[in-house]
């Protein structure tokens, strides 16, 4: 599969399910996640999701295993593929705390964005982020995205409304960024 410096991206199995649905009940993580999901999310939502994911062949989604334990902690995937401008939204979560600040999430990001360019030839990378999510917030512009816009008071969490950021990444902007690396 996809192997970064920190962390591997790989298909789903059935046995990262129940980790999986787990992540998704802690209230800790969903606060970052998108409200869409159901609350609480259980092992048949999982599954039927589970399910779906072979079937949409616009959409990507990786677990994130660790390279030093071999553990599965989270998930990222490739989403809304608009094929005719070669663009498409993504999204990640760690859902284990243990590796969170680490630099697992930032790694895995990297391996995301360069299947996207180098693989798939997209020109265009976007996300959505809650503007709370100072940690996600730092990954995506360690990363190369920039802000592209503010959705306002878009999302409810802890008791009041935050903004939602529109961030994006463009092609050169990450060939570029690999160039000065070198």
């Amino acid at each position: 599969m996809l192997t970064g410096k920190l962390v591997r991206l790989r298909e789903y199995r059935k046995e990262d399910l129940p980790k999986a649905q787990a992540f998704l009940n802690d209230s800790e993580t969903r606060a970052y996640l998108n409200p869409g999901i159901a609350y609480p999310y259980t092992v048949a939502d999982e599954e039927k999701w589970f399910e779906g994911i072979s079937a949409n062949h616009d959409t990507y989604h990786f677990a994130i295993e660790s390279l030093d334990t071999g553990k599965y902690i989270g998930g990222c995937g490739i989403n809304a593929v608009n094929w005719k401008i070669r663009a498409a939204e993504t999204g990640i979560f760690i859902g284990d705390k243990d590796y969170w600040g680490k630099g697992y999430g930032t790694d895995a990001m990297e391996v995301l964005i360069d299947f996207c360019f180098s693989e798939m030839n997209l020109n265009k990378i976007i996300l959505m982020v809650h503007s709370f999510n100072e940690r996600a917030l730092r990954c995506y512009e360690k990363c190369g995205f920039s802000v592209e816009g503010v959705l306002r008071q878009e999302v409810y969490r802890h008791g009041r409304y935050y903004d939602s950021i529109a961030m994006g990444l463009l092609r050169e902007e990450w060939d570029s960024r690999k160039e000065d690396e070198r």
